[in-house]
């Protein structure tokens, strides 16, 4: 049976759903309607049941959806339940910043390493993660099973350790240099711009002023 195709629309929404039933989860609340979820997320009921139904719906016509149910269900085609190992290349202030975020290992993100080409990092460690220098980390990959490489280098750089990585079997890669990756097919990307989403903001706040003149 052929898989059916998902649209990033609704991938970029599952985080929130899931963020949010955990929310309502710890409040205690065992059921709620398409209706009450809305409210709370700002998405149209109609949207959120069309969300579900491409993952088998998980409602009850008349009883709503069970928030444990719902919420267990999301974290597993989300792959939340498992554990991913990670490791951060590039140990500047945005790496560490990313390695001091312990909430990614609730989520079952565990970061293993961080990678770097300073040598006065060497023998450091942020949060208990060990600091390791580029020149180690063919023969760490060889070792360790890793599955997803965090990018926070230079624009110049990304590409070439890219290529490295992938040589090693990394399959997965989260990239937070300003430049797109073109990546082979059994390879995932998940490129992240910050200045695009501050432009996004930008765009929405000059959107706003212009209706209030």
């Amino acid at each position: 049976m052929e898989e059916r195709q998902i649209s990033k629309a609704v991938i970029k929404r599952l985080p929130r759903y899931y963020r949010y039933l955990g929310e309502i989860l710890n409040s205690g609340v065992e059921r709620i309607s398409s209706g009450e979820l809305s409210s709370k997320m700002q998405v149209t009921a109609s949207q959120i049941r069309q969300d579900l139904n491409n993952f088998g719906g998980f409602g009850q016509q008349g009883y709503g959806y069970n928030v444990k149910y719902l919420y267990d269900e999301i974290g597993k085609i989300l792959g939340v339940n498992q554990v991913h190992p990670m490791i951060v290349i590039g140990g500047g202030n945005f790496g560490h910043a990313l390695a001091n975020y312990a909430d990614f290992e609730k989520n079952g993100f565990v970061i293993k390493a961080i990678f770097d080409v300073r040598e006065d990092m060497i023998g450091t460690s942020v949060r208990g993660i060990p600091v390791l220098m580029m020149d180690e980390l063919e023969s760490y990959l060889k070792k360790v099973d890793v599955e997803i490489a965090v990018l926070t280098l230079p624009k110049s750089k990304v590409k070439e350790v890219a290529n490295q990585l992938i040589a090693c079997g990394i399959k997965a890669l989260w990239n937070f240099a300003h430049l797109d990756l073109d990546v082979p097919d059994d390879v995932v990307v998940e490129n992240v711009h910050l200045v695009d989403s501050l432009m996004q903001l930008s765009y929405r706040i000059t959107s706003y002023e212009k209706k209030e003149k």
